[in-house]
Protein backbone atom coordinates (compact mmCIF):
# COMPACT_ATOMS: atom_id res chain seq x y z
CA UNK A 1 0.00 0.00 0.00
CA UNK A 2 2.91 2.51 0.60
CA UNK A 3 4.44 1.56 -2.61
CA UNK A 4 1.01 2.62 -4.47
CA UNK A 5 0.98 5.61 -2.35
CA UNK A 6 4.52 6.86 -3.50
CA UNK A 7 3.79 6.57 -6.86
CA UNK A 8 0.21 8.63 -6.38
CA UNK A 9 2.13 11.40 -4.71
CA UNK A 10 4.85 11.32 -7.33
CA UNK A 11 1.92 11.56 -10.04
CA UNK A 12 0.10 14.00 -8.48
CA UNK A 13 3.53 16.14 -7.75
CA UNK A 14 4.18 16.03 -11.90
CA UNK A 15 1.05 17.03 -12.85
CA UNK A 16 1.02 20.22 -10.08
CA UNK A 17 4.00 21.05 -11.77
CA UNK A 18 2.35 20.72 -15.35
CA UNK A 19 -0.02 22.95 -14.18
CA UNK A 20 1.69 25.43 -12.09
CA UNK A 21 3.99 26.11 -15.69
CA UNK A 22 1.20 26.50 -17.93
CA UNK A 23 -0.04 29.93 -18.96
CA UNK A 24 -4.23 30.12 -19.43
CA UNK A 25 -3.75 33.63 -20.12
CA UNK A 26 -3.67 34.00 -23.83
CA UNK A 27 -1.67 37.26 -24.95
CA UNK A 28 -2.42 38.12 -28.13
CA UNK A 29 -3.16 41.43 -30.16
CA UNK A 30 -4.81 42.53 -33.80
CA UNK A 31 -2.92 44.14 -36.72
CA UNK A 32 -5.00 47.12 -37.23
CA UNK A 33 -2.15 49.49 -39.54
CA UNK A 34 0.66 49.45 -41.76
CA UNK A 35 1.72 52.47 -42.50
CA UNK A 36 4.96 52.41 -44.43
CA UNK A 37 7.34 51.04 -41.86
CA UNK A 38 5.49 51.37 -39.20
CA UNK A 39 2.64 48.69 -38.01
CA UNK A 40 -0.30 49.35 -35.40
CA UNK A 41 -1.40 46.80 -33.41
CA UNK A 42 -4.55 47.00 -30.50
CA UNK A 43 -5.07 44.74 -27.71
CA UNK A 44 -1.35 43.95 -27.05
CA UNK A 45 0.68 45.65 -24.10
CA UNK A 46 4.69 44.76 -24.35
CA UNK A 47 7.22 46.92 -23.34
CA UNK A 48 9.73 48.80 -26.02
CA UNK A 49 12.44 46.49 -27.36
CA UNK A 50 9.62 43.30 -27.03
CA UNK A 51 9.43 41.07 -30.03
CA UNK A 52 6.44 39.80 -31.35
CA UNK A 53 5.28 37.80 -34.21
CA UNK A 54 2.51 38.78 -36.75
CA UNK A 55 0.79 35.63 -37.89
CA UNK A 56 0.47 35.11 -41.66
CA UNK A 57 -2.63 32.22 -42.32
CA UNK A 58 -0.83 29.25 -44.24
CA UNK A 59 2.99 30.90 -44.21
CA UNK A 60 4.36 31.31 -41.14
CA UNK A 61 4.78 34.72 -39.09
CA UNK A 62 6.31 38.07 -39.88
CA UNK A 63 8.61 38.77 -37.00
CA UNK A 64 8.93 42.66 -35.73
CA UNK A 65 9.83 44.46 -32.27
CA UNK A 66 7.91 47.23 -30.28
CA UNK A 67 9.44 50.35 -31.17
CA UNK A 68 6.75 52.80 -29.94
CA UNK A 69 3.30 52.98 -27.89
CA UNK A 70 0.42 55.83 -28.26
CA UNK A 71 -2.48 54.89 -25.74
CA UNK A 72 -3.73 51.52 -26.26
CA UNK A 73 -1.74 51.69 -29.88
CA UNK A 74 1.06 49.70 -30.29
CA UNK A 75 3.73 50.56 -32.82
CA UNK A 76 6.37 47.68 -33.70
CA UNK A 77 8.38 47.66 -36.99
CA UNK A 78 9.07 44.46 -39.25
CA UNK A 79 12.20 42.69 -39.63
CA UNK A 80 11.02 40.67 -42.43
CA UNK A 81 8.95 41.41 -45.21
CA UNK A 82 5.56 42.21 -44.57
CA UNK A 83 3.79 40.67 -47.87
CA UNK A 84 0.50 38.70 -46.70
CA UNK A 85 -0.31 40.77 -44.01
CA UNK A 86 -4.05 41.73 -43.27
CA UNK A 87 -5.78 43.73 -41.66
CA UNK A 88 -6.87 41.49 -37.95
CA UNK A 89 -3.76 39.52 -38.75
CA UNK A 90 -3.10 38.16 -35.41
CA UNK A 91 -0.28 39.63 -33.37
CA UNK A 92 1.51 37.78 -30.75
CA UNK A 93 4.94 38.07 -28.53
CA UNK A 94 7.66 36.38 -28.37
CA UNK A 95 9.07 33.82 -25.52
CA UNK A 96 10.29 35.79 -22.82
CA UNK A 97 8.27 39.21 -23.82
CA UNK A 98 5.56 39.04 -20.95
CA UNK A 99 5.97 37.49 -17.33
CA UNK A 100 4.23 34.08 -16.99
CA UNK A 101 0.80 34.78 -15.15
CA UNK A 102 -0.36 31.29 -12.63
CA UNK A 103 -3.55 31.43 -10.73
CA UNK A 104 -2.42 31.49 -7.14
CA UNK A 105 1.13 32.57 -7.13
CA UNK A 106 2.39 36.11 -7.16
CA UNK A 107 4.77 37.74 -9.97
CA UNK A 108 8.52 36.56 -9.92
CA UNK A 109 10.85 39.43 -8.86
CA UNK A 110 11.11 42.52 -11.12
CA UNK A 111 13.16 41.86 -14.37
CA UNK A 112 15.57 44.25 -16.46
CA UNK A 113 14.89 45.51 -19.36
CA UNK A 114 17.39 43.75 -20.81
CA UNK A 115 15.72 40.55 -20.09
CA UNK A 116 12.92 41.31 -21.86
CA UNK A 117 15.25 42.09 -25.13
CA UNK A 118 15.51 39.08 -27.63
CA UNK A 119 18.55 37.19 -26.99
CA UNK A 120 20.65 35.56 -30.03
CA UNK A 121 23.60 33.12 -29.87
CA UNK A 122 27.35 33.76 -28.57
CA UNK A 123 30.38 31.55 -28.27
CA UNK A 124 33.68 30.38 -29.70
CA UNK A 125 31.75 28.72 -32.63
CA UNK A 126 31.08 31.80 -34.11
CA UNK A 127 34.53 32.38 -35.11
CA UNK A 128 35.31 32.36 -38.44
CA UNK A 129 31.60 32.70 -39.09
CA UNK A 130 29.80 35.13 -41.24
CA UNK A 131 25.92 36.32 -39.37
CA UNK A 132 23.10 38.43 -40.11
CA UNK A 133 21.70 40.64 -37.69
CA UNK A 134 19.27 37.82 -36.38
CA UNK A 135 22.25 35.17 -35.85
CA UNK A 136 21.23 33.35 -38.71
CA UNK A 137 24.52 32.17 -40.60
CA UNK A 138 24.99 33.78 -44.37
CA UNK A 139 28.41 31.79 -44.87
CA UNK A 140 26.94 29.01 -46.08
CA UNK A 141 28.65 26.26 -43.19
CA UNK A 142 25.48 25.03 -41.26
CA UNK A 143 24.27 26.00 -38.30
CA UNK A 144 26.24 27.46 -35.49
CA UNK A 145 27.52 24.65 -33.05
CA UNK A 146 26.92 26.77 -29.95
CA UNK A 147 23.99 27.14 -27.39
CA UNK A 148 25.18 30.19 -25.37
CA UNK A 149 23.03 33.58 -25.92
CA UNK A 150 23.02 36.82 -24.96
CA UNK A 151 20.27 39.86 -24.53
CA UNK A 152 21.14 42.52 -27.15
CA UNK A 153 20.82 45.07 -24.19
CA UNK A 154 23.70 44.73 -22.94
CA UNK A 155 23.73 46.51 -18.79
CA UNK A 156 25.93 49.37 -18.63
CA UNK A 157 29.26 48.96 -16.97
CA UNK A 158 30.44 51.00 -13.92
CA UNK A 159 32.78 53.41 -15.08
CA UNK A 160 34.40 53.40 -12.23
CA UNK A 161 35.14 49.72 -12.49
CA UNK A 162 36.69 50.28 -15.76
CA UNK A 163 40.52 49.36 -15.89
CA UNK A 164 42.29 52.36 -17.50
CA UNK A 165 43.80 52.45 -20.95
CA UNK A 166 47.35 51.94 -20.18
CA UNK A 167 48.15 49.37 -22.43
CA UNK A 168 49.03 50.19 -26.61
CA UNK A 169 47.08 47.46 -29.35
CA UNK A 170 49.07 46.83 -32.43
CA UNK A 171 47.12 47.52 -35.55
CA UNK A 172 49.87 47.04 -37.62
CA UNK A 173 49.96 50.00 -39.17
CA UNK A 174 52.99 52.42 -39.00
CA UNK A 175 51.04 55.47 -39.08
CA UNK A 176 48.69 54.77 -36.55
CA UNK A 177 51.51 52.27 -33.83
CA UNK A 178 54.04 55.10 -34.17
CA UNK A 179 52.15 58.90 -34.61
CA UNK A 180 48.60 58.02 -33.28
CA UNK A 181 49.35 55.08 -30.72
CA UNK A 182 46.10 53.16 -29.91
CA UNK A 183 45.11 51.43 -26.11
CA UNK A 184 43.73 48.89 -25.11
CA UNK A 185 39.93 49.61 -24.53
CA UNK A 186 40.42 53.16 -26.52
CA UNK A 187 36.93 54.08 -28.83
CA UNK A 188 37.83 55.78 -31.86
CA UNK A 189 36.36 57.26 -35.30
CA UNK A 190 37.43 57.04 -38.45
CA UNK A 191 36.37 60.30 -40.68
CA UNK A 192 36.16 60.11 -44.24
CA UNK A 193 34.48 60.68 -47.09
CA UNK A 194 33.32 57.74 -49.91
CA UNK A 195 36.29 56.15 -51.97
CA UNK A 196 39.32 57.23 -50.21
CA UNK A 197 40.46 53.50 -48.39
CA UNK A 198 38.26 52.95 -45.24
CA UNK A 199 37.77 49.82 -46.04
CA UNK A 200 41.10 48.56 -47.07
CA UNK A 201 42.06 50.62 -44.05
CA UNK A 202 40.12 48.31 -41.40
CA UNK A 203 40.47 44.76 -43.29
CA UNK A 204 44.34 46.04 -42.68
CA UNK A 205 43.49 46.17 -38.90
CA UNK A 206 41.65 42.86 -38.92
CA UNK A 207 44.34 41.27 -40.64
CA UNK A 208 47.33 42.90 -38.60
CA UNK A 209 46.20 44.15 -35.05
CA UNK A 210 47.64 41.86 -32.27
CA UNK A 211 44.01 41.86 -30.26
CA UNK A 212 42.72 38.04 -29.44
CA UNK A 213 39.18 38.59 -30.99
CA UNK A 214 38.11 40.34 -34.35
CA UNK A 215 34.28 41.50 -34.70
CA UNK A 216 33.54 43.11 -37.41
CA UNK A 217 30.03 44.57 -37.99
CA UNK A 218 28.65 45.65 -41.55
CA UNK A 219 26.07 48.04 -41.15
CA UNK A 220 24.06 49.20 -43.91
CA UNK A 221 26.65 49.17 -46.68
CA UNK A 222 25.96 47.87 -49.66
CA UNK A 223 25.76 43.71 -50.30
CA UNK A 224 28.43 43.80 -52.61
CA UNK A 225 30.70 45.63 -50.36
CA UNK A 226 29.77 42.79 -47.91
CA UNK A 227 31.73 39.50 -49.78
CA UNK A 228 34.36 41.41 -51.10
CA UNK A 229 35.35 42.87 -47.52
CA UNK A 230 35.17 39.20 -45.86
CA UNK A 231 37.44 37.82 -49.13
CA UNK A 232 40.01 40.52 -50.08
CA UNK A 233 40.44 43.19 -47.14
CA UNK A 234 39.77 40.51 -44.50
CA UNK A 235 41.06 37.00 -46.06
CA UNK A 236 41.61 33.88 -44.64
CA UNK A 237 44.12 34.82 -42.46
CA UNK A 238 41.52 37.74 -40.70
CA UNK A 239 38.84 35.30 -40.81
CA UNK A 240 39.91 32.72 -38.78
CA UNK A 241 39.63 34.65 -35.47
CA UNK A 242 36.91 36.96 -36.66
CA UNK A 243 32.93 37.27 -36.34
CA UNK A 244 31.55 39.24 -38.79
CA UNK A 245 28.07 40.14 -38.85
CA UNK A 246 26.14 41.59 -42.07
CA UNK A 247 22.97 43.95 -41.92
CA UNK A 248 23.54 45.38 -45.54
CA UNK A 249 21.26 48.32 -46.58
CA UNK A 250 18.37 46.53 -48.26
CA UNK A 251 17.70 44.89 -44.37
CA UNK A 252 14.95 46.67 -42.28
CA UNK A 253 16.22 49.51 -40.54
CA UNK A 254 15.48 47.74 -37.48
CA UNK A 255 17.69 45.04 -38.46
CA UNK A 256 20.37 47.12 -39.11
CA UNK A 257 20.02 48.86 -35.70
CA UNK A 258 20.34 45.20 -33.97
CA UNK A 259 23.01 44.40 -36.52
CA UNK A 260 24.77 47.05 -34.43
CA UNK A 261 23.75 46.28 -31.21
CA UNK A 262 24.53 42.27 -31.76
CA UNK A 263 28.14 42.57 -32.75
CA UNK A 264 28.87 44.77 -29.83
CA UNK A 265 27.17 41.89 -27.85
CA UNK A 266 29.42 39.21 -29.26
CA UNK A 267 32.52 41.86 -28.36
CA UNK A 268 30.97 41.87 -24.81
CA UNK A 269 31.08 38.30 -24.51
CA UNK A 270 34.96 37.80 -25.75
CA UNK A 271 35.99 40.63 -23.59
CA UNK A 272 34.07 38.64 -20.33
CA UNK A 273 36.24 35.60 -21.00
CA UNK A 274 39.06 37.95 -20.87
CA UNK A 275 40.16 38.15 -24.50
CA UNK A 276 41.30 41.12 -26.16
CA UNK A 277 38.88 42.17 -28.59
CA UNK A 278 39.09 44.78 -31.68
CA UNK A 279 35.37 45.53 -32.57
CA UNK A 280 34.92 47.12 -36.09
CA UNK A 281 31.78 48.59 -36.73
CA UNK A 282 31.36 50.06 -40.08
CA UNK A 283 29.51 52.46 -40.14
CA UNK A 284 28.52 54.31 -37.19
CA UNK A 285 26.07 56.72 -39.66
CA UNK A 286 24.37 53.84 -41.35
CA UNK A 287 23.27 53.30 -38.16
CA UNK A 288 22.44 56.85 -36.78
CA UNK A 289 20.52 56.63 -40.50
CA UNK A 290 18.56 53.82 -39.73
CA UNK A 291 17.30 55.28 -36.47
CA UNK A 292 16.87 58.20 -38.33
CA UNK A 293 14.16 56.39 -40.56
CA UNK A 294 12.31 54.43 -37.58
CA UNK A 295 12.28 57.91 -35.11
CA UNK A 296 10.45 59.58 -38.40
CA UNK A 297 8.36 57.34 -38.75
CA UNK A 298 6.54 56.82 -35.49
CA UNK A 299 6.21 60.52 -35.52
CA UNK A 300 9.50 61.68 -33.59
CA UNK A 301 9.77 65.47 -35.35
CA UNK A 302 13.50 66.03 -36.78
CA UNK A 303 15.88 68.70 -34.99
CA UNK A 304 19.35 68.96 -37.06
CA UNK A 305 19.55 68.50 -40.67
CA UNK A 306 16.68 65.77 -40.35
CA UNK A 307 17.71 63.73 -37.18
CA UNK A 308 15.85 63.62 -34.33
CA UNK A 309 17.08 63.94 -30.89
CA UNK A 310 16.50 59.67 -30.13
CA UNK A 311 19.65 59.49 -32.96
CA UNK A 312 21.82 61.54 -30.54
CA UNK A 313 21.44 59.48 -27.21
CA UNK A 314 21.58 56.52 -28.92
CA UNK A 315 25.17 57.14 -30.02
CA UNK A 316 26.69 57.16 -26.60
CA UNK A 317 24.33 53.89 -25.64
CA UNK A 318 25.96 52.19 -28.31
CA UNK A 319 29.98 53.00 -28.13
CA UNK A 320 29.44 53.66 -24.20
CA UNK A 321 29.43 49.52 -24.24
CA UNK A 322 32.65 49.32 -25.59
CA UNK A 323 36.21 49.63 -23.57
CA UNK A 324 37.33 48.23 -20.76
CA UNK A 325 36.38 45.93 -18.35
CA UNK A 326 37.65 45.25 -14.73
CA UNK A 327 41.18 45.24 -14.11
CA UNK A 328 42.94 42.22 -15.23
CA UNK A 329 40.06 41.25 -17.39
CA UNK A 330 39.22 41.75 -21.11
CA UNK A 331 39.08 44.98 -23.37
CA UNK A 332 37.27 45.92 -26.25
CA UNK A 333 39.45 48.49 -28.51
CA UNK A 334 36.55 50.05 -30.75
CA UNK A 335 36.87 51.34 -34.54
CA UNK A 336 33.52 53.26 -35.79
CA UNK A 337 33.51 54.61 -39.43
CA UNK A 338 31.68 57.55 -40.21
CA UNK A 339 30.62 58.83 -43.42
CA UNK A 340 31.21 62.51 -43.62
CA UNK A 341 28.84 63.78 -46.47
CA UNK A 342 30.09 65.79 -48.91
CA UNK A 343 33.43 65.49 -47.07
CA UNK A 344 32.23 67.61 -44.34
CA UNK A 345 33.46 67.02 -40.75
CA UNK A 346 30.80 69.38 -39.44
CA UNK A 347 28.01 66.86 -40.48
CA UNK A 348 26.06 66.46 -37.25
CA UNK A 349 26.64 62.85 -36.64
CA UNK A 350 30.24 63.43 -36.95
CA UNK A 351 30.37 66.51 -35.18
CA UNK A 352 28.36 64.61 -32.45
CA UNK A 353 30.92 61.33 -32.67
CA UNK A 354 34.01 63.52 -32.19
CA UNK A 355 32.62 64.18 -29.10
CA UNK A 356 31.37 61.12 -27.40
CA UNK A 357 34.95 58.90 -29.11
CA UNK A 358 38.38 58.82 -27.30
CA UNK A 359 40.07 60.12 -30.68
CA UNK A 360 39.50 60.60 -34.69
CA UNK A 361 41.78 59.55 -37.47
CA UNK A 362 40.25 62.00 -40.63
CA UNK A 363 41.32 60.36 -44.18
CA UNK A 364 42.03 62.91 -46.47
CA UNK A 365 40.49 62.83 -50.17
CA UNK A 366 43.37 64.94 -51.31
CA UNK A 367 46.18 62.38 -50.01
CA UNK A 368 44.06 59.51 -51.56
CA UNK A 369 43.88 61.57 -55.25
CA UNK A 370 47.77 61.82 -55.11
CA UNK A 371 47.75 57.88 -54.60
CA UNK A 372 48.87 58.34 -50.98
CA UNK A 373 48.20 55.36 -49.00
CA UNK A 374 46.68 54.76 -46.00
CA UNK A 375 45.22 58.33 -46.75
CA UNK A 376 45.57 59.45 -43.20
CA UNK A 377 45.61 63.00 -42.55
CA UNK A 378 47.85 63.73 -39.79
CA UNK A 379 47.23 67.05 -38.86
CA UNK A 380 43.65 66.36 -38.25
CA UNK A 381 43.78 63.00 -36.73
CA UNK A 382 44.24 62.43 -32.80
CA UNK A 383 44.51 59.90 -30.30
CA UNK A 384 43.29 61.43 -26.85
CA UNK A 385 44.85 58.55 -25.12
CA UNK A 386 48.24 58.67 -26.30
CA UNK A 387 49.97 60.34 -23.47
CA UNK A 388 49.15 58.18 -21.38
CA UNK A 389 50.60 55.28 -23.28
CA UNK A 390 53.91 56.37 -24.94
CA UNK A 391 57.21 57.63 -23.00
CA UNK A 392 58.45 61.00 -23.55
CA UNK A 393 61.11 59.81 -25.86
CA UNK A 394 58.52 58.38 -28.08
CA UNK A 395 56.44 61.69 -27.38
CA UNK A 396 58.61 64.29 -28.58
CA UNK A 397 59.44 62.02 -31.76
CA UNK A 398 56.05 62.44 -32.19
CA UNK A 399 55.74 66.15 -31.19
CA UNK A 400 58.92 66.86 -34.02
CA UNK A 401 57.62 64.63 -36.74
CA UNK A 402 54.25 66.94 -36.74
CA UNK A 403 56.43 70.38 -36.39
CA UNK A 404 58.14 69.54 -39.47
CA UNK A 405 55.22 67.86 -41.46
CA UNK A 406 52.98 70.65 -40.65
CA UNK A 407 55.65 73.33 -41.42
CA UNK A 408 55.86 71.84 -44.91
CA UNK A 409 52.57 71.77 -45.61
CA UNK A 410 52.03 75.58 -44.56
CA UNK A 411 55.06 76.74 -47.23
CA UNK A 412 54.21 74.33 -49.94
CA UNK A 413 52.95 76.87 -52.38
CA UNK A 414 56.03 79.51 -51.57
CA UNK A 415 58.23 75.99 -52.19
CA UNK A 416 56.05 75.36 -55.74
CA UNK A 417 56.65 78.73 -56.96
CA UNK A 418 60.09 79.57 -56.22
CA UNK A 419 59.39 81.71 -53.28
CA UNK A 420 61.63 79.72 -50.88
CA UNK A 421 64.88 80.81 -50.19
CA UNK A 422 66.67 78.39 -48.26
CA UNK A 423 68.91 79.59 -45.07
CA UNK A 424 66.12 81.96 -44.34
CA UNK A 425 64.37 79.72 -41.62
CA UNK A 426 66.00 77.09 -39.93
CA UNK A 427 63.38 74.54 -39.30
CA UNK A 428 61.43 75.12 -42.79
CA UNK A 429 65.07 74.39 -44.06
CA UNK A 430 65.00 70.82 -42.35
CA UNK A 431 61.34 70.09 -43.20
CA UNK A 432 61.87 70.25 -46.64
CA UNK A 433 65.37 68.33 -46.38
CA UNK A 434 63.12 65.53 -44.77
CA UNK A 435 60.32 65.45 -46.56
CA UNK A 436 60.31 62.90 -48.71
CA UNK A 437 61.21 60.61 -45.98
CA UNK A 438 57.99 61.57 -43.74
CA UNK A 439 55.97 61.00 -46.70
CA UNK A 440 56.92 57.80 -47.36
CA UNK A 441 57.07 56.56 -43.79
CA UNK A 442 53.07 57.41 -43.51
CA UNK A 443 52.44 55.07 -47.11
CA UNK A 444 51.90 51.36 -46.29
CA UNK A 445 51.56 48.71 -48.83
CA UNK A 446 48.30 46.36 -48.16
CA UNK A 447 50.12 43.28 -47.45
CA UNK A 448 52.95 45.07 -45.52
CA UNK A 449 52.30 44.78 -41.50
CA UNK A 450 54.41 46.98 -39.03
CA UNK A 451 54.63 45.85 -35.36
CA UNK A 452 54.63 48.59 -33.33
CA UNK A 453 57.85 48.26 -31.73
CA UNK A 454 59.38 48.32 -35.30
CA UNK A 455 57.17 51.18 -35.95
CA UNK A 456 58.69 53.45 -33.51
CA UNK A 457 62.18 52.61 -34.26
CA UNK A 458 61.57 53.83 -37.72
CA UNK A 459 60.17 56.69 -36.40
CA UNK A 460 63.13 57.54 -34.08
CA UNK A 461 65.80 56.64 -36.91
CA UNK A 462 64.02 59.59 -39.12
CA UNK A 463 65.92 61.68 -37.31
CA UNK A 464 68.95 60.05 -36.69
CA UNK A 465 71.81 62.60 -37.45
CA UNK A 466 69.80 65.69 -37.56
CA UNK A 467 70.40 68.46 -35.65
CA UNK A 468 68.00 70.15 -33.73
Amino acid sequence: MDRYGALWRAFLQDNRSLVEGANPFQYAGRLTRINGLVMEAAGLKLPLGSGCQIVVPGSGAVEAEVVGFNGEKLYMMPTDDVFGLAPGAQVLPMENSVPRLVPGKRLGPRRRASDRAKHLPVGDAMLGRVVDGAGRPLDGLGPLNTVETRSLQGRPVNPLNRAPIAQPLDVGIRAINSLLTVGRGQRLGLFAGSGVGKSVLIGMMARFTSADIIVVGLIGERGREVKEFIEHNLGAEGRKRSVVVAAPADNSPLMRLQGAAYATTIAEYFRDQGKQVLLIMDSLTRYAMAQREIALAIGEPPVTRGYPPSVFARLPALVERAGNGPDGGGSITAFYTVLAEGDDQQDPIADSARAILDGHFVLSRNLADQGHYPAIDIEQSISRAMHTLVDNAHFDLVRRFKQLFSRYQRSRDLIAVGAYQPGAEPLLDMAVALYPRLEAFLQQRVDEREPYDGAVMKLAQLFTGTPG
